[in-house]
């Protein structure tokens, strides 16, 4: 593992003598590329240069055995360099595990009503407060881009834009079926209905990251719906782009400006294009990524709330959590934190 320390404090330095040439800066996707690369091995070599002051430590006493008061000094500094060094080995090993570049940016997020008809639109919408409850604690300013009311309250699907440091990093376990269980108010004999939404968590792309030409976009304006006033009814200030070579699709109706909806469609859009290039280049490496929606079918699914019970299981790493009203009023921080360290300690296995 120390060999393999050291040639990453070897990377380090090669790619400061890069970032010393000038024409590093006129190129500001691998300027990104360098920097985030940096930044991910900065830590590692702090960790190291501690632990090398350890071992030094501990060789060191053999230098005094000639002078008993500085002996002393150096057997206690010793100590605590035997104490310190195996905590740094575990600390770096698990700086060692491959960082995910999306971790730091910004997300799109996006809630589907799955099976299980106005029960899973009412649970869609839950979620999406859940999740822009749990976007404010984290201090993230949110937008909802697009949002397709259904009856009763609930929702068919939302889009909505996060922005905040390490919001991807936070969020993106949430990608995938929820299922829920628990009895609708509607029913009238008190059997639990099962329904299932699906949540996708895209990390949002910035124009480094990903380029869409203009020739390669349908563009079309139309009247916004729902609610927002004679304005948002009247003038056509919502925005659908149609990316041709793919054949995907956005749209975006929540803002009174054209130019403003026209801009976030496009965050929205790159988004997209982003994700399913990351998921080819995934597949490309024989990754086990799966896709993170599935089909929203009942069997496929990454949790489970439970309501009778209070219990939300994680199925992922198989571990229960209670107390649904306060995650539903965004209290999401144990089951994400759980999340972190399962992903870290199924990481370190193959580090």
């Amino acid at each position: 593992m120390l060999e393999k320390i050291r040639s990453c404090i070897a990377e380090l330095a090669d790619l400061r003598r890069k970032m010393e040439d000038p024409t590093v800066y006129s190129d500001r996707k691998e300027l990104t590329k360098l920097s985030r690369r940096m930044k991910q091995l900065e830590p590692l070599e702090q960790k190291y240069q501690e632990y090398e002051a350890c071992e030094k430590a501990i060789k060191d006493v053999s230098n005094f055995a000639n002078d008993p008061d500085l002996l002393s000094i150096a057997e206690e500094e010793a100590a605590k360099a035997k104490e310190r060094a195996p905590v740094l080995l575990d600390e770096m090993k698990r700086l060692l595990i491959p960082k995910n570049p999306d971790d730091e940016k910004s997300v799109i997020l996006e809630v589907r009503a799955g099976a299980g008809g106005e029960e899973a639109a009412l649970f869609a919408a839950e979620q999406l407060k859940m999740y822009l409850r749990y976007s404010e604690e984290c201090g993230w300013k949110t937008e909802i881009l697009d949002i397709s009311a259904a009856d009763a309250g609930g929702i068919k699907e939302a889009s909505v834009q996060i922005e905040g440091v390490g919001a991807y990093g936070q969020l993106k376990h949430e990608s995938g079926v929820h299922r829920v269980q628990r009895i609708p108010t509607t029913e009238a004999k008190g059997r639990i209905h099962t329904s299932t939404t699906t949540v996708a968590i895209l990390p949002e792309a910035e124009e480094v990251d990903i380029e869409v030409r203009l020739q390669d976009l349908r563009i079309d304006t139309y009247r916004s719906g729902g609610a927002g006033g004679q304005h948002v009814n009247k003038t056509e200030s919502a925005i659908r782009l149609t990316h041709l070579p793919t054949g995907v699709v956005v749209a975006c109706q929540t803002e009174r400006s054209q130019l403003k909806n026209r801009a976030l469609a496009m965050s929205l859009l790159r988004s997209r294009l982003y994700a399913a290039e990351q998921e080819r280049l995934a597949k490309e490496r024989t990754d086990m990524r799966s896709g993170q929606v599935g089909t929203a079918d009942r069997s496929e699914k990454i949790r489970t709330y439970n309501f009778p019970q209070d219990r939300i299981t994680d199925h992922r790493m198989n571990e229960n959590f209670s107390n649904i009203p306060a995650v539903m009023m965004g209290k999401l921080g144990p089951i994400i934190a759980a999340l972190k360290k399962w992903e870290e300690d199924e990481a370190l296995k193959r580090v």
